[in-house]
């Protein structure tokens, strides 16, 4: 039984009040700075009080970091990594828990252990992989001494495989849409689901694909809302891996844009201009966090059987 006293319910809102104020001030402090002009954004300790440049800022920080390229490059990022995660994790759980075959849960086991294993760790690997697709395809032929072509004289010509996607939209993507933890949270949500509905499924003639697109695939559209707010997040504030992969200035993302904007030690510290870009570079996953809020917290709460 849960405790309704007057003392509980003071406490639980002190700690919640506290709690926005913590979250919260660091967001209001770079508002009010992108608001001022520059002679008191620079000041020490700066107005806590908005100011009215707000509009100036933006503008100047939408120029100065052509953050509108930028943010087109982010949103393609971010859905690509959250479509393509959703899609690789739904099925690979699907068949390891709707499917019986040598190795199943080995398979997962090496799914899972890979949540150790974050991109900051994997980071070379990735990147070898991104210069040439085809690496492990090329080195697989070189261990087996198997000629790519061969020239009419009859000598074995040196070819390899090349494919680079540096400085690309799949670049930017293909790298990061194996998730673990979408896997795992799929998997534990199917293991829910009665066996007995598979097998009404089966009885009336429907195939692993029809009880995959027309059974589970509804019923795990709740999840399928929380997990897309977390991995859109993820997909846009990724900063690694966009700042390694691209060199060409149209293919930069806009959380890479905004050190553009970052004061130099040479410059005088334009913060005003700073605090706006982040402003406009903060917008699109707050937009999806709200619009999907009903669903993400459904996502989490409720089980759909």
């Amino acid at each position: 039984m849960v405790d309704r006293s007057r003392t509980l319910r003071i406490t639980t809102h002190v700690l919640l009040v506290l709690g926005v104020l913590v979250i919260g001030f660091p967001i209001y402090y770079a508002f009010v700075a992108a608001t001022l002009p520059l002679e008191l954004a620079t000041r020490v300790p700066m107005p806590l009080v908005p100011g009215d440049h707000l509009m100036d800022n933006v503008e100047q920080a939408w120029r100065r970091g052509d953050l509108g390229l930028q943010l087109f490059n982010s949103i393609v990022m971010a859905l690509g990594i959250t479509a393509g995660k959703i899609a690789i994790s739904i099925i690979s759980a699907f068949a390891i828990v709707y499917f019986r075959f040598p190795g199943r849960m080995l398979a997962f086991w090496i799914i899972f252990v890979t949540l150790m294993l974050p991109v900051e760790v994997r980071i070379v690997p990735t990147y070898e992989m991104a210069v040439n697709v085809f690496t492990p395809v090329n080195r697989l032929l070189e261990v087996l001494s198997v000629p790519v072509a061969i020239d009419p004289l009859g000598y074995t010509i040196s070819m390899r495989l090349q494919w680079n996607i540096l400085d690309s939209y799949f670049g930017l993507t293909l790298p990061l849409i194996a998730s673990a933890t979408a896997t795992f949270l799929f998997r534990q949500f199917f293991l829910t689901i009665p066996d007995q509905l598979a097998e009404a499924a089966k009885i009336d003639g429907a195939g692993p694909l029809r009880f995959f697109w027309d059974v589970l695939l509804p019923m795990s559209r709740t999840n399928i809302a929380a997990l897309a707010v977390i991995l859109f997040v993820y997909g846009w504030n990724q900063y690694l891996w966009p700042l390694l992969i691209t060199t060409d200035r149209e293919m930069m993302t806009a959380v890479i844009g905004i050190t553009r904007l970052m004061p130099s030690p040479d410059d005088a510290p334009e913060w005003n201009v700073a605090m706006a870009g982040a402003l406009i570079v903060l917008i699109p996953p707050v937009i999806v966090v709200v619009l999907l809020q009903r669903w993400f917290v459904k996502g989490l709460v409720e089980e759909e059987k």
